[in-house]
């Protein structure tokens, strides 16, 4: 008591489920980050542990669960429930309810690759391939995002006062963002580099153009709008639209549309953009960001690194 860090045995005896809606309420989070971390909590986290006491949630337990989730979701889902039962417990420490954080030193399943990891389109495979298959309404959308590399938020975001076809560039000030089946618009991206000016490539220029001459915009001035004028749902573009378009376009359907993100960075990359040019274009704060996530080996990796030894040979034999 004398050195601060004596723990009432009783308080410990506080639900789980209970402390953690409290700690989940007073969260300052943003929409669709709340909406997520409730979502895990409700599905994952406080089956397992709303019922027991603070007290009682053990180390060698959290680790035993995070070894069954292993059998079931995926590694980044599982990090997601890790993430917050420990966000729960590590707040009862300081709030004086339990000693120690039972979740500090569990271990995450390792994440393995999968061939699908480095999966990404060609430039050819884009303008020659996806985008003849693809509906007219929404043929644009998809050279939008494969030729500036938007994100699907920014790109169902779009509206005319951000789109310059004069210029030639398109300006990422407002994100859609779906919670729960609504759509809404954030007035502000991801986060600070987010917002930010991309060139359109001639094709994608060419594209809106036609678009924007052929369909009307939504009455708050989206670019992309459904048949009925609302604004796109991304389950609903995934099923009807992109996955279609795959199959037309005989590309592997484990492709996702953030892939086209990846593509582009791919193709920036490979020719030769600094890095520093091609995160700013991503909207990435931090270039490792750009390095780590986006950038893929390019298919003709393997000749492009033997010209480099074309001049090379062993001295001929005297």
């Amino acid at each position: 008591m004398n050195r601060g860090t004596y723990v009432s045995p009783s308080a410990g005896k506080l639900r789980f489920a209970d402390y953690a809606d409290k700690w989940l309420s007073g969260r300052n989070d943003e929409r669709a980050t709340a909406a997520r971390d409730a979502s895990i909590m409700r599905n994952h986290v406080v089956p397992r542990w709303g019922a027991l006491p603070l007290a009682r949630v053990e180390h060698s337990d959290v680790q035993a669960w995070i070894t069954e989730l292993g059998e079931r979701l995926a590694p980044a889902s599982i990090a997601e429930c890790l993430r917050l039962t420990s966000g729960v417990l590590r707040s009862a420490v300081r709030d004086r309810l339990i000693g120690f954080n039972p979740c500090e030193g569990v271990r995450l399943p390792a994440r393995r690759r999968k061939d699908t990891d480095d999966l990404t389109l060609s430039l050819d495979e884009l303008t020659a391939k996806l985008l003849p298959a693809t509906p007219d309404r929404y043929r644009a959308l998809i050279a939008l995002a494969g030729g500036t590399g938007l994100r699907w938020g920014e790109c169902a975001g779009l509206r005319t006062d951000a789109l310059d076809l004069v210029a030639g560039v398109v300006r990422v000030i407002r994100v859609a963002e779906e919670i729960s089946g609504h759509v809404s618009l954030k007035p502000y991206p991801k986060s600070r580099a987010g917002r930010r000016s991309v060139p359109l490539p001639p094709f994608a220029k060419e594209l809106l153009t036609l678009h924007l001459r052929d369909y009307p915009v939504g009455s708050d001035g989206l670019v992309f709008v459904a048949r009925t004028g609302e604004a796109l749902k991304r389950g609903t573009f995934r099923a009807r639209v992109w996955k279609p378009s795959l199959r037309r376009a005989g590309l592997p359907e484990a492709l996702r549309f953030h892939d086209l993100r990846h593509s582009y960075a791919t193709w920036l990359v490979s020719d030769g953009v600094p890095i520093n040019d091609v995160a700013a274009v991503l909207g990435h704060e931090q270039t490792s960001t750009t390095l780590d996530r986006y950038v893929h080996p390019s298919r003709d990796r393997d000749s492009r690194v033997l010209r480099s030894f074309a001049a090379s040979a062993l001295p001929t034999a005297g």
